[in-house]
C-alpha cells in the first residue's frame, strides 16, 4: 500500500497535477485548522505543510508513523527542527526557486515606499490632488544611494546584485561570516549598517538570535528619511517599537511580512501614510509558486522512497 500522505493546503493552480492521487489534500479554504491537523496525523507517514502550520513537538509526538515533513517555503521557523531531528524525521524546504521573485518584491516595495507611491494613490482616491506642484510628495532616490542588506544569503545576494548593477547603489551587509561576492559590498556590524544606509532590507532567517533584532534601539539608529523593507519574517522586527517609530514619520516603511500575520485591520501600521504593508506576496508569482510546490513534492517523494531529500533543512538525519 502507498504511504498515507497529508497535504495541509490546496496547492497553486496546476501544481496539484503533480500530486500522487492517493495523497490526501485538506479540502477547506485556507490552512488546515490546528485541531483537525492534530487529529489527522496519527497514522500519517508523510506531511506536506505550509509556513502557517505549526509543526511543533506536540504535533510530531502525535504522529508516531511520520517519516517525512516537506514544507512549501524556504524558512522553517514554524517547524520544531530539534524535535523532528530527534525523531529522525527529515524536513524538506524550497530554497533557490523563489530567490529571484522575492528579490523583485524587495525592490518593488523599496521603490514604492521611497518614492511615496501609496501616498499618491491615496491622495488621488480621496480627491486631494490639485494642479501639479513641484513640492508635492517629494521622496527619496534609489540610484546612487547606500543599501544595507541584513542577511546575505541567496535572496540577499539577489537583492545586492540588482542594487549594484541596476541602480549603482553602494551595498553594506551583515552576515555571520564574510562572503565571496561577485560585486563590491562591505560587511559591517548591524549598528553601523543602520547608521550608514539610506535604505535597509531585511533578508535574514528568523532564529532565536534574530528575533526582534530590529527593536527600538535599532530603529533609532536609522537615518532620517531612510527606508526599511522586510521581505523575510515578521518576527525580525519588534512591531510595538516599529509602530511608535512609524508614528514619528521619520522613516518610510514597507513590510511584506508582519507579526502577527496578517495584521488585524485596525492595527495602526495599516493606517499610517509612511507605511506600506502587503500580505506576504514575496514569492507570489505563478511560476515561482508552482516551482515551490514541485520541489516540496519531490522532497517528500524522495524521503518516503528512502532517498535523501533534494533540499533538506536537517540533512544530519540521513547520516
Amino acid at each position: 500500500m502507498s504511504p498515507r500522505v497529508l497535504v495541509t493546503h490546496r496547492l497553486p493552480a496546476g501544481a496539484d497535477e503533480a500530486l500522487d492521487p492517493a495523497w490526501e489534500v485538506w479540502p477547506g479554504d485556507g490552512p488546515m485548522p490546528r485541531h483537525e491537523l492534530l487529529r489527522a496525523v496519527g497514522d500519517v507517514e508523510g506531511l506536506l505543510c505550509m509556513l502557517v502550520d505549526s509543526i511543533d513537538a506536540e504535533l510530531i509526538a502525535a504522529a508516531p508513523k511520520l517519516r517525512a515533513i516537506s514544507q512549501m517555503a524556504v524558512g522553517v521557523d514554524n517547524i520544531d527542527l530539534e524535535a523532528a531531528t530527534a525523531a529522525r524525521i527529515p524536513v524538506g524546504h524550497t530554497p533557490g526557486v523563489l530567490t529571484e521573485t522575492t528579490a523583485d518584491t524587495a525592490f518593488a516595495l523599496l521603490a514604492a515606499a521611497t518614492r511615496r507611491l501609496p501616498e499618491g494613490r491615496d491622495d488621488l482616491m480621496a480627491g486631494r490632488v490639485g494642479e501639479w506642484d513641484p513640492d508635492y510628495l517629494l521622496g527619496g532616490d534609489l540610484w546612487g544611494t547606500t543599501l544595507g542588506i541584513v542577511g546575505m544569503g541567496r535572496i540577499g545576494r539577489a537583492i545586492a546584485r540588482r542594487a549594484t548593477f541596476g541602480f549603482d547603489m553602494r551595498v553594506l551587509y551583515t552576515s555571520r561570516g564574510p562572503k565571496e561576492l561577485p560585486f563590491p559590498a562591505e560587511k559591517v556590524s548591524l549598528p553601523e549598517l543602520l547608521a550608514r544606509a539610506d535604505h535597509v532590507v531585511l533578508a535574514a532567517a528568523l532564529t532565536p538570535d534574530t528575533r526582534h533584532m530590529i527593536d527600538a534601539g535599532a530603529l533609532a539608529r536609522m537615518r532620517d528619511g531612510a527606508t526599511l523593507v522586510n521581505i523575510a519574517r515578521g518576527g525580525l522586527i519588534d512591531h510595538d517599537a516599529l509602530t511608535e517609530e512609524a508614528r514619528r514619520g521619520r522613516l518610510r516603511i514597507a513590510l511584506d511580512v508582519t507579526e502577527p500575520e496578517p495584521l488585524p485591520a485596525d492595527h495602526p501600521l495599516l493606517h499610517l501614510p509612511n507605511v506600506l504593508v502587503v500580505p506576504h506576496l514575496g514569492s507570489a508569482s505563478v511560476s515561482t509558486r508552482r516551482a515551490m510546490a514541485q520541489m516540496a513534492i519531490e522532497n517528500l517523494e524522495a524521503a518516503l522512497a528512502g532517498r535523501p531529500m533534494p533540499a533538506c533543512a536537517n540533512p544530519e538525519v540521513f547520516t
